[in-house]
């Protein structure tokens, strides 16, 4: 029997510090929250606009649960696809400025349809380094060439780009990179994309609802359009629900639509779902404070960190990765900021590189300023 192996391969992880370990929370995803019977002040969530919780969400969820019940029944090419989905996606397309929109269960669902649905063999793909781990299974499995550049580093992507005559190429990166917090030079990877005739896909997962004019992502953000762009975003976070959606020219999403195996081979999300989403979309749309409270307290936290012993990334998003090198530091600091019922997260190697554990701070629109003070207050406590 492979048990044996299994477990030496755990006992290895645990011996480097990489041991995952599942958490139990019994109250609301929110800025307090109780996790295995203790409550903590939590800033490891991505609910980045406090909506997961909001009133008029909950009251859209069950009006969608009244009408179409809990259940889609059917994948959406059989029975599964609702008005409600269709008109969420006709939404979510104007709101990112797109043609057209096709939503998925996941963003990982997301990322693996549409990768393989427009590249495979012989084509290739050129993918930052520090992307999200959906966007690596899905070049790896689309079976295209890969070629990785170094973070950020459009010099690097231009000349791996100029040495390729694959007839598709294909561009792929985080907009906002979720471990590091930084946002991609979205401007420059479009040029580069137009001058060697690639499509740039962006997962905007960390940059919907936040960047942007009303909150309507990167492209806003960088005030930058092109139907070169496929563009991803997931509604699980700052949207405050659940799923992720794929927008970008009709023929682009006709395409999904008949080889985006992950869209094609699952059933669809619950209707109920989209009801809420659609409410989700107006609050974000109208309610600027909560990405005004969001930047004050990004510089509330940068300004009040500045002394300690570890390294504040560059980020002037929600992400706020605090650098402390070792595996077993940033997991001995998480634990001592929990003993202080303080949630934060220690992020270690493979989900970042090798020397660059970190603490990941997350905040949300529905921190209160004292929230942030707290947090600042136990960090140069525990660097003393």
């Amino acid at each position: 029997m492979p048990f044996a192996e299994l477990k030496s391969e755990l006992d290895n992880r645990a011996a480097q510090g990489l041991l995952r370990r599942r958490r139990t929370l019994s109250t609301q995803q929110g800025v307090h929250i109780t996790v295995d019977g203790k409550s903590y002040l939590s800033f490891c969530s991505n609910d980045y606009l406090g909506l997961a919780n909001h009133p008029k969400l909950i009251e859209a969820l069950q009006q969608g649960a009244q009408q179409f019940g809990v259940g889609s029944g059917a994948s959406h090419l059989v029975s599964g696809h609702f008005d409600a989905h269709h008109t969420l996606e006709q939404a979510l397309a104007e709101f990112a400025g797109k043609p057209a929109a096709l939503t998925f269960s996941t963003g990982y669902m997301a990322n693996l349809g549409v990768v393989q649905a427009l590249v495979g063999r012989g084509d290739t793909v050129f993918a930052d380094k520090l992307n999200h781990a959906s966007l690596n299974d899905a070049m790896l499995l689309s079976r295209a060439e890969v070629k990785r550049y170094r973070h950020n580093d459009v010099a690097q992507l231009a000349e791996l780009l100029s040495q390729t005559s694959s007839e598709r190429k294909l561009i792929i990166t985080d907009a906002v990179f979720s471990m590091d917090g930084d946002i991609a030079p979205v401007a420059e990877l479009l040029a580069l994309s137009e001058q060697y005739d690639a499509w740039l896909l962006l997962d905007d997962a960390h940059g919907f609802g936040v960047l942007g004019e009303q909150g309507r992502g990167v492209l806003s953000h960088f005030k930058v359009k092109s139907p070169r762009i496929i563009y991803m975003a997931t509604l699980g976070k700052a949207a405050g629900v659940a799923g992720a959606f794929v927008a970008a020219e009709q023929v682009v999403i006709d395409t999904l639509l008949q080889s985006a195996r992950s869209y094609i081979y699952t059933t669809a999300s619950p209707p109920a779902l989209s009801v809420a989403l659609l409410a989700s979309l107006e609050l974000i749309r109208e309610e600027s404070w909560r990405r005004e409270r969001l930047q004050q307290l990004i510089t509330q936290l940068r300004l009040g960190t500045k002394g300690l012993p570890w390294t504040m990334m560059e980020s002037t998003t929600p992400i706020q990765p605090l650098l402390v090198g070792s595996n077993d530091a940033a997991l001995a600091l998480s634990e001592r900021l929990r003993d202080r019922a303080i949630w934060v997260p220690a992020i270690r190697p493979p989900t970042v590189p090798q020397g660059t554990a970190r603490l990941r701070i997350t905040l949300s629109a529905a921190h209160e300023k004292k929230d942030v003070d707290d947090l600042i207050e136990a960090l140069h406590v525990l660097a003393c």
